[in-house]
């Protein structure tokens, strides 16, 4: 029986975070198939890793996830290498990035399959299927090519994932030390990474999680995430979670369970909400969250504009005036919100489009003024292959494209549009880009984010002294002073390098 190699490539430099994804995969073929995991992260020379493992001759199929930005670096020239040298392996993807970039994926000759989504029934399926030589035309979620056509199969319903296999870490520890992944961070020296949840109930047009997993969402029970936690942090000495799901708090049930019961566990935790959501919490909820150790939330503001928040369709009841009311609100809770901001969407001409640039510019001024604790992460409007949406429409008919070969996707202007700091979109002017840049460092030099543990209090007084006159008189241009001092002291921006 062939074997599997499941690799998660570099996402970061010096920073590991378990690869709750590719474990996934790996909990669903134990005891199936045999199988490894090569960790791009924690390799200095992955490819000689892999290909080590090929030379065996044991290993036919390889699972790789891949997300959009850094992870392309490996996933592109190492998939690219295997199949040249191993042209009889089976090559995988799964992740964002090839489930919505499908065309240029299949069609670089190097990835064989796409898991469109979850891949826990799909991927052994599939590999069952091949070892078999039966069909598996029928295996839901599944991309793939025929006769140069690409073929879709239809959409699997979201499993119940408490009914999925726990995930391997006792297997994990044995080709990485588990507590290797367990790095220091704002929430504490041993952060784990876990989803406990997969989906998102909305469908913001701007957002890789819609044409994925269209609007559905499932969760673990607070009970189960609770073992998977206590399990790290009695083993493995965990002291903090950082949750990756897309919307950890849609439901206030399940967060106020959760809450209750690490209460006593002395943890510190971070998740992702949105603020219409969230904002209909009740206080004692809010107050018990915040009891039970949960620190800071990330929520995706995009704009105070309500006209533009309408055309990223964003859904729900957010609104300018509630995400001011909510930063305001949260103040009373010591819960630190982390607004996100999304500048620079299309627009008929470039006047209205930097006059949206300079109202938001404004609208985040207001939110510090409120509550200056506001975590505000910054970005400029990447746009998504989300077909149908209105948006997404007036991306294509304003002449932008995407890369038509997959090497070209690993290049710095694309990688920049991944991160969303340069999104290389026609209708966003050099000098638009210059003032939503220039403005985010000047308001980065006067409130330092908290995440970035290295900048110690003196460091922190004498950027807000430089950055400060700028930011009351709206001096934007030209911040040298205070680029150079980020640069020296290798600021932090969580939004590109997280905690």
């Amino acid at each position: 029986m062939n074997k599997i190699l499941l690799f998660n490539p570099r996402s970061a430099n010096n920073k590991y975070r378990i690869p709750n994804s590719i474990l996934n995969i790996a909990a669903s073929v134990e005891g199936k198939y045999d199988w490894v995991i090569v960790d791009g992260n924690c390799e200095h020379d992955a490819l000689k890793k892999i290909t080590d493992y090929l030379d065996t001759g044991e290993f036919r199929y390889l699972g790789f996830t891949v997300m959009p930005g850094p992870q392309l670096r490996q996933a592109i020239p190492i998939s690219k290498h295997i199949k040249e040298h191993y042209p009889n392996t089976t090559m995988v993807w799964g992740g964002y990035f090839p489930s919505i970039y499908d065309q240029v994926s299949l069609n670089s000759g190097y990835v064989d399959f796409i898991i469109n989504g979850p891949g826990d029934h799909a991927f052994l399926k599939l590999v069952d299927a091949l070892e078999n030589f039966e069909p598996y035309e029928l295996i839901k979620n599944l991309i793939y090519k025929v006769d140069g056509k690409i073929q879709k199969t239809s959409k699997a319903d979201l499993l119940d994932q408490d009914t999925l296999p726990p995930l391997p870490y006792d297997k994990l520890d044995k080709f990485y030390p588990l507590t290797k992944f367990l790095g220091k961070t704002y929430l504490g020296n041993h952060t784990m990474a876990y989803h406990s949840s997969i989906g998102c109930p909305f469908t913001c047009s701007f957002c890789s999680v819609v044409p994925i997993y269209e609007a559905r969402w499932k969760g673990k029970s607070a009970a189960n995430i609770y073992k998977d936690v206590k399990y790290i942090k009695d083993k493995w000495g965990a002291d903090a979670i950082e949750f990756h799901d897309n919307n950890f708090f849609v439901s206030e049930k399940r967060a106020v369970d959760f809450a209750k019961l690490v209460m006593n566990d002395n943890m510190t935790w971070w998740g992702m909400a949105r603020i219409d959501t969230m904002d209909k919490f009740k206080d004692e909820s809010l107050a018990l969250i915040r009891k039970s150790g949960c620190k800071i939330i990330f929520f995706g503001a995009e704009s105070g504009n309500d006209a533009i928040l309408e055309q990223m369709d964003k859904g729900g009841t957010q609104s300018g005036a509630q995400i001011l009311r909510f930063a305001e609100r949260l103040k009373k809770f010591d819960i630190i919100p982390e607004y996100s901001f999304v500048l620079g969407t299309p627009a008929p001409t470039s006047e209205e489009v930097m006059k949206q640039i300079d109202f938001d510019i404004d609208f985040i001024k207001k939110v510090k003024a409120i509550n200056p604790k506001t975590e505000i992460v910054i970005y400029t409007y990447s746009p998504v292959a989300t077909e149908g949406s209105e948006l997404y429409k007036q991306v294509v008919e304003a002449g932008f494209t995407f890369p038509q070969v997959l090497e070209d996707w690993i290049s710095p202007a694309w990688e920049n549009f991944d991160l969303r700091k340069n999104p290389l979109t026609p209708w966003l002017k050099p000098e638009m880009i210059d003032k939503i840049r220039n403005f985010e460092t000047v308001l980065n030099g006067c409130y330092p984010t908290v995440t970035d543990i290295k900048l110690n209090v003196v460091k922190r007084k004498a950027i807000k002294l430089l950055a400060n006159l700028r930011y009351h008189t709206s001096l934007y241009k030209y911040p040298y002073e205070i680029k150079l001092l980020q640069k020296v002291w290798r600021y932090r921006q969580p939004e590109i390098q997280g905690f």
